[in-house]
């Protein structure tokens, strides 16, 4: 059998293949009013078209904890019960096809507050929906974004909690695996890294006191995520910086602490959070940080980063450099990528019986 399509069990929960979706903001929801931060039709046909096309689990984009922890006005957000109603539309159709659903639960910290990427992705203030962004220091992503104000540990322990909210509220929703988002420059990756923390006190300073509020949020979250269900965790490996950044050696410690708080699988990028640094972006560019993970500790991972066609897909399964791929842009592109590579390598995904005769 396809590596690609094998079955993947995590806990108690089988996904049905190794292709999976991985979160890509849409900022397609309303900025205010009373269905402010829910799905509506754009995110039902975006993801439902990938559960029709065989995507063996879809990771619903960066979902924010809390109003202030959107990346745009437009952002999806799960911090009250309209949100949630709305996202079982979602799950319940993805689970009616037989695809996973998952949800990436965020806080954007100190690149907060920011327009729709096709509008350009500048910061925005009060006049376009916009807020103070929130931080671990007061140090801005670069010149355009405005300073954010350093949280304090009160602040702190709030926003664990609205994250172990937050995992209640998408269990309510009916979702399968929760991801806490710990990438790209947000807010727990910005506590992660000596470059955009420069705290003094418990929460900087040390490898140990930065990564404290991730793994408070991961406790929190799994004291409420069922048993049963899979903890994911995403990460970027490195900052791209020669120095003074976070590090893939930082990312395999933190992964083999991770298993040990209750995280079931790594999902592993890179970069986001220093301004103009220049990654090496290429086929499969971010799959070694993924394969050193698997390598080096017990954490499953699942790999990213330009990964596009079946056969290459396949060798990143087969050579054991991660449990699961994760295809972004190729599925933004082609909706049922995983029922064109199943037909390639000789493998069966779901298909919808009002499609049948089609195959």
């Amino acid at each position: 059998m396809s590596a690609l399509f094998e079955p993947y069990t995590l806990r108690e929960l089988t996904v049905p293949n190794r292709v999976w979706m991985p979160p890509m903001c849409q900022y397609s929801a309303a900025p205010e009013g009373p269905s402010v931060g829910a799905p509506a039709d754009w995110h039902f046909a975006h993801y439902g078209a990938r559960a029709v096309g065989g995507t063996g689990l879809i990771i619903v984009e960066a979902t924010a904890v809390s109003p202030e922890g959107r990346i745009s006005p437009y952002d999806l957000g799960i911090w009250n019960d309209t949100q949630v109603e709305a996202f079982r539309r979602i799950t319940r159709f993805l689970a009616s096809q037989g695809t996973v659903a998952a949800i990436q639960l965020a806080h954007a910290g100190r690149k907060a507050s920011t327009d729709r990427t096709w509008k350009g992705g500048a910061p925005v203030g009060p006049e376009a929906y916009g807020w103070q962004p929130l931080g671990p220091s007061p140090l801005a992503f670069d010149e355009k974004h405005a300073v954010p104000t350093e949280l304090t540990v009160d602040g702190i322990r709030e926003i664990v909690g609205q994250f172990a909210d937050a995992a209640r509220r998408a269990l309510d929703a009916g979702f399968e695996i929760a991801e806490i988002h710990g990438a790209h420059g947000y807010l727990i990756g910005e506590f992660l890294s000596p470059h955009s923390n420069r705290r003094t006190d418990a929460y900087g300073g040390s490898y140990e006191n930065r990564v404290r509020f991730a793994l408070e949020v991961v406790d929190a979250v799994r004291e409420v995520w069922p048993d049963g269900k899979p903890l994911f965790f995403r990460i970027s490996a490195t900052d791209w910086l020669e120095e003074n950044g976070w590090t893939a050696d930082d990312t395999v410690r933190l992964a083999a602490e991770l298993t040990a708080h209750g995280v079931d699988l790594v999902d592993v990028s890179t970069g986001g959070n220093a301004a103009g640094v220049r990654i090496p972006v290429g086929p499969g560019y971010q799959v070694p940080f993924a394969a050193r993970i698997k390598n080096e500790t017990s954490m499953p991972v699942a790999a990213v980063g330009l990964i596009t066609d079946a056969e290459q897909a396949e060798k990143i399964l087969a050579n054991g450099e991660a449990d699961a791929v994760l295809l972004g842009r190729e599925l933004l592109r082609n909706p049922s990528w995983a029922l064109h590579a199943a037909r390639e390598r000789g493998a069966e995904v779901h298909v919808p019986d009002q499609y049948h005769r089609s195959v």
